[in-house]
C-alpha cells in the first residue's frame, strides 16, 4: 500500500503547466514541522514537493498562495532522470489524488481567503429541532 497524508504550509505559488496532450499539472511545495526536536531542541521542517493533475490542478493554481494551509493524500512517487551533463537524478514527490484548502497562514490575506468567502455565501441557515420529536 501506499498512502500519503500530509497537512503543511505551501512554501510558493503553485505553479501550472499544460502538458503536451493538454492536461493540466500543478506543482507545489508544503513545509510541515515534524513533532519532535533535534539534538539541539529545534523543530526541524520538511519540505516536501507535490503534484495534482487535471481540474483538480486548476483549482488549485486558482486558489491557493503562498502560506495557504493545504490537506494533501496521495501516494509517494520516485522517478530519475539524466541531467544534459549526464549526471543522474533522484526526486521524491507525492502524486496528490485529493487536495483540501485548509486555511491560509496568514489571516488577514484577502487572495487566500477567497474561497472561505464563497463557500459562506452559500450557507444556509437551519432551524433548531425539538429535541422531543427525536426517536433516540
Amino acid at each position: 500500500m501506499n498512502k500519503v497524508v500530509l497537512i503543511g504550509n505551501l512554501t510558493h505559488d503553485p505553479e501550472m503547466v499544460v502538458t503536451n496532450s493538454g492536461i493540466p499539472v500543478c506543482h507545489f511545495s508544503l513545509a510541515i514541522t515534524r513533532r519532535y526536536t533535534n539534538s539541539e531542541g529545534v523543530r526541524e521542517t520538511d519540505f516536501i514537493p507535490i503534484v495534482v493533475w487535471r481540474s483538480q490542478a486548476e483549482s488549485c493554481h486558482k486558489y491557493l498562495r503562498k502560506g495557504s494551509k493545504a490537506a494533501v493524500s496521495g501516494s509517494l512517487q520516485i522517478r530519475n532522470y539524466e541531467t544534459k551533463t549526464g549526471e543522474k537524478r533522484l526526486v521524491a514527490e507525492v502524486v496528490a489524488d485529493e487536495v483540501e484548502f485548509v486555511g491560509s497562514k496568514v489571516s488577514g490575506d484577502a487572495d487566500a481567503m477567497e474561497p472561505k468567502q464563497e463557500a459562506a455565501e452559500s450557507v444556509v441557515e437551519l432551524e433548531p429541532v425539538d429535541d422531543g420529536d427525536l426517536p433516540f
